[in-house]
């Protein structure tokens, strides 16, 4: 099942009669499901807090081991990846991390292994994920960004085991309203001669 198109709206509005005829049965459990987090920031540490909740043992890569992580750390992405069954992208785009998600980490993450990335499109090189899915070297991908926003890969939105969305990780009422007053803040604090709340480093 796909779900792509720059209006999230229309892109979940489905015709009633196209559901009889789509095959609901052939998903699988999160629950217990160990999950990988490239990242843990303060968005990969609230998905591990969340994927808690479900049973999912939790482990991570990051630039340095975090001293007060009760998680488990690996010292790279390829033996993170061959420790899990659900990996998430969760770092910055920086040159150290473009295309981190390659054929060997996701050959490392395997035939029955799920790639989520809600970070950048440019971690993954696209058509290496793109040959692993046509091929079976990957069960599935959820993916809210892709390297040539907001162009899509017409390889990606033919696959049934990838589902798709137009970058809308942030589109709520509240996490906009969230945003809005981060900048007010920041604006303030600069003006005041004070720390920034986020700088720029």
């Amino acid at each position: 099942m796909t779900v792509v198109g720059n209006d999230f709206t229309n892109a979940m509005t489905w015709d009633m009669g196209v559901w009889a005829s789509l095959n609901l049965f052939t998903g699988c459990f999160v629950s217990g499901k160990s999950v990988g987090i490239i990242g843990l920031g303060r968005i990969g540490t609230a998905i591990a807090q969340r994927m808690e909740a479900f049973g999912c043992p939790i482990s991570y890569y990051s630039r340095s081991l975090e001293p007060n992580s009760s998680y488990k750390y690996y010292p790279n992405v390829i033996e993170l990846a061959s420790n899990s069954e659900i990996l998430v992208v969760a770092c910055s785009l920086t040159e150290e991390t473009r295309h981190i998600i390659n054929r060997e980490v996701i050959d490392a993450l395997g035939p029955n292994g799920f790639l989520i990335n809600i970070g950048r499109g440019g971690h993954v090189d696209e058509p290496e994920l793109v040959s692993a899915l046509a091929e079976g070297r990957l069960s599935g991908a959820g993916l809210d960004v892709f390297e040539q926003e907001p162009e899509v890969p017409e390889q990606l939105i033919g696959l049934d085991n990838v589902v798709l969305t137009p970058h809308v990780g942030s589109c709520t009422q509240e996490t906009r309203t969230a945003i809005a007053d981060l900048v007010v803040a920041n604006l303030v604090a600069h003006f005041a001669n004070e720390p920034l709340l986020t700088p720029v480093i």
